[in-house]
Formats: structure tokens, sequence, C-alpha cells
């Protein structure tokens, strides 16, 4: 199955799960994965939210993000990937300048 985001509708999001600024993202959904292509703005965030049914895997394509990962700051350049294994909390900001790209799958464990 080939998932061409090209071709999928973005959506713009203000304020994702609580947090601030702007999230422009394309989704692939069904019942058991959400694929996620995405840019988070200049000085946008999601907001703090746990993973106790799924995990998430954010994999940085452009810029630089910073993640709040349970009790710790982490941050994660193009190349790198940010892991939110079950059970953990997390969110993300983008402190710079210029858009953040990325890929996330979080997979659903029903």
């Amino acid at each position: 199955m080939i998932i061409d985001f090209d071709k999928l509708n973005e959506e713009q999001i203000f304020g994702f799960k609580g947090g601030k600024g702007e999230l422009d993202t394309r989704n692939y959904t069904d019942e058991k994965c959400k694929i996620m292509y995405s840019t988070l703005k200049p000085d946008a965030s999601s907001g703090l939210h746990s993973h106790d049914q799924n995990c998430e895997i954010i994999y940085v394509l452009r810029g630089k993000l910073t993640f709040h990962y349970d009790d710790k700051v982490e941050e994660a350049v193009a190349g790198q990937v940010h892991y939110c294994p079950m059970g953990h909390s997390h969110y993300m900001e983008n402190l710079t300048s210029d858009d953040v790209t990325y890929f996330a799958v979080v997979p659903e464990h029903h």
C-alpha cells in the first residue's frame, strides 16, 4: 500500500492537543494506525499528552524539535527519531524561527 501525502487534504490545527500555534498536517488513519506528515510552525507546540494505549514515533525530516518527555527535555534534529513508548507522556515545541517538518506513526494496540 502506498500513501501519497500530496494527495491527502492538509488540515490546519491551532492548539494541537491543547498546545499553541499552528500545525499543518496530512494524515492517513485506519483502525490500527495513524500516519502523519506534519509541519509545526515557529513558536508552536503540542499539548502534553499520555500514550496509555499506544506509542508514538516521530522522525524529524527538517528542522529541530524540542521534546518534553516525562521529566526530560530533549532536542531532535533532521534525521533523528523521538520515541514515546506506551505508558509515557510527552509534548513537542518548535523553539526555532523556521518550520519543522516531521513524519509520525501512532500504532493502535487495542
